[in-house]
């Protein structure tokens, strides 16, 4: 049976029917469409505003990857400038292969880049000597928690060192909805209150964050880069499998099958919760070390580097933060274990919300 004609243009052959509305498109119809959303979350949100100094956070993968080109597109008629900002793990046989697809990127588009270590920032830690420093400890599965919020951390350091005024990051629909699925399994009730909208206004002096493919499935970012032959980085982390956002994604996955519309519908869902006052986060303040944004005396990043100086990785993971506060001043950073014998395998990690920071 021959393929129906683009519903857009009537001349070319529809080359893929659209997940959720069933339009019938050729590739350049749907990437002007796809496009044409993007800008349109941008304006309806005010997520950018003219002038702004925007760092793209580049991981390599396709969602960054599809982020920045549509961005680059969109640029002139924003009014935006743009700097890709792109943080090395310190993960071997991983990290160094998609800083490489970043590096062509920023060469083929005309982007300046710049690349961040967690190394030069965090003590010399890196995530391989995180995940040596949390082997045998019953915690070795966090390493996608810790690194989801040393990644979150330093893409702020990089975009401020860059000069931005905003940063944007690549999550699309069912990351977003996976991140709601993780927060209800858990019960987490501050992160379910604060993952609603597009992204956050840069309370207590930090940037601006929003998520321009918030509301784009992840299907139609795959078919984009597919129609625009964008070169992109496709392995899975080391650490990634058996991480606990993949089985959100499985548990969606199964949520499409019967209802197309899912991803969507928990986004919009987060969007509209309300919590009841007593459920309710306090308001943040300042951390104690860095003055970075804090619920606690320490902000996240702060108390898990503090947990690995003290040889406590797990302090700061979890619900069993308690102790954390009563806890002495800490002290500088001890050098990171350097034995790469006793690194584990590919871990299971227990993804946090933080975690799609770095994960693609």
């Amino acid at each position: 049976m021959p393929a129906p004609q683009c519903f857009s243009c009537h001349a070319a052959r529809a080359a893929l029917r659209r997940p959720r509305s069933g339009q019938a498109l050729c590739g350049p119809c749907f990437c002007t469409a796809f496009e044409a959303e993007v800008l349109h979350t941008v304006l309806a949100g005010r997520l950018l505003p003219p002038g702004a100094v925007v760092a793209v956070g580049a991981s390599g993968g396709k969602d960054s990857t599809v982020l920045a080109h549509v961005l680059r597109e969109l640029a002139p008629q924003l009014g935006v400038s743009l700097r890709l900002v792109a943080v090395d793990e310190g993960i071997g046989g991983y990290r160094d292969a998609a800083l490489a697809a970043v590096r062509r990127q920023a060469a083929r588009w005309d982007l300046p880049l710049t690349v961040v270590a967690y190394a030069d920032l965090f003590g010399g830690w890196t995530m391989d000597a995180v995940a040596r420093s949390t082997a045998g400890t019953g915690r070795s599965r966090a390493c996608c928690t810790f690194c989801g919020v040393l990644r979150r951390r330093a893409l702020e350091e990089g975009a401020r060192l860059v000069g931005a005024t905003h940063i944007v990051t690549g999550h699309n629909a069912d990351d977003m909805a996976e991140t709601v699925l993780m927060n209800f399994l858990r019960g987490d009730a501050g992160r379910l209150a604060r993952g609603g909208g597009l992204g956050s206004r840069g309370e207590g002096g930090a940037l601006p964050r929003c998520r321009p493919l918030q509301l784009a499935s992840q299907k139609e970012v795959v078919l984009y880069a597919h129609f625009r032959r964008l070169d992109y980085f496709s392995e899975e982390c080391v650490y990634a499998p058996e991480a606990f956002r993949g089985h959100a994604r499985d548990l969606l996955k199964l949520l499409e099958a019967a209802r197309p519309s899912a991803a969507l519908d928990l986004v919009h869902s987060a969007e509209r919760l309300a919590l009841a006052p007593a459920a309710r986060p306090p308001p943040p303040g300042a951390c104690s070390r860095c003055g970075a944004l804090a619920s606690r005396s320490l902000c996240q990043a702060c108390a898990l580097l503090d947990g690995l100086q003290r040889g406590q990785p797990r302090l700061a993971i979890g619900k069993g933060r308690g102790g954390r506060d009563k806890e002495g001043p800490p002290g500088p950073l001890p050098p990171p274990p350097s034995d790469p014998e006793s690194a584990p395998g590919p871990a299971a990690g227990e993804c946090g919300a933080a975690c799609k920071e770095r994960c693609e």
